[in-house]
């Protein structure tokens, strides 16, 4: 009962101890980092996200200028190819985070929320990347719908994952999934801030303190 009355009234006092309790400040923006934050496994992590940000921001212009803008004009290309590539940079650099990640065991110490998120951002973004490529509106576009279409049948997803509706998959290319990446980073990049990163594993196999 004594807790009760010292609860505060106010929903957003309370919802703001919630966040200062599990997120605070020197958490979030911390002035100093533990020696092994400076491995290449988080720094593939840091690049990563860099890469998805030229992703979003190449994406957004090819968005608005459409696909004769992207075909035909020298600029339009050189953006294209400025997506394509930053798509690829993403992709490297996230398996070799992903592959480090899993060596060091990163889901020790309660810690495998955070990386469990980092695997569904891993598998939305094989979905994104693949409507990408059903959005080029070429003949490797038509190719790889042709082919694929047999698959998603096959997993009696066909009739709500039409590959040959172009409307269908350019939308899900460029709203829905994009932000479902970007939501999923985010959360990933608050967990981490929240737990911290995982300490290294010592030569005898226990965790360094």
């Amino acid at each position: 009962m004594e807790a009760a009355r010292t609860e505060p009234a106010n929903w957003t006092l309370r919802t703001r101890q919630w966040i200062d309790r599990r997120l605070p400040m020197d958490h979030l923006l911390p002035e100093r980092q533990p020696y092994f934050v400076g491995s290449w496994v988080y720094v593939f992590g840091v690049a990563t996200i860099a890469a998805l940000a030229w992703v979003v921001v190449s994406g957004v212009v090819l968005a608005f200028m459409g696909p004769q803008w992207w075909h035909a004009s020298q600029l339009g290309r050189f953006v294209n190819s400025i997506h394509f590539w930053s798509v690829q940079v993403f992709f490297i650099f996230m398996v070799l985070h992903l592959w480090g990640q899993y060596f060091m065991a990163a889901w020790r110490n309660g810690r495998a929320p955070t990386w469990i998120v980092g695997v569904v951002i891993f598998g939305v973004s094989i979905l994104t990347a693949f409507t990408g490529y059903l959005s080029q509106q070429n003949f490797d576009a038509q190719f790889i719908a042709v082919n694929a279409k047999d698959a998603m049948n096959a997993a009696g997803v066909g009739a709500f994952f039409n590959v040959l509706n172009f409307g269908q998959m350019y939308g899900l290319h460029v709203m829905l999934l994009p932000i479902a990446v970007i939501f999923f980073v985010a959360w990933h990049i608050v967990m981490v801030r929240m737990r911290g990163v995982v300490k290294p594993i010592d030569a005898e196999g226990g965790v360094k303190r």
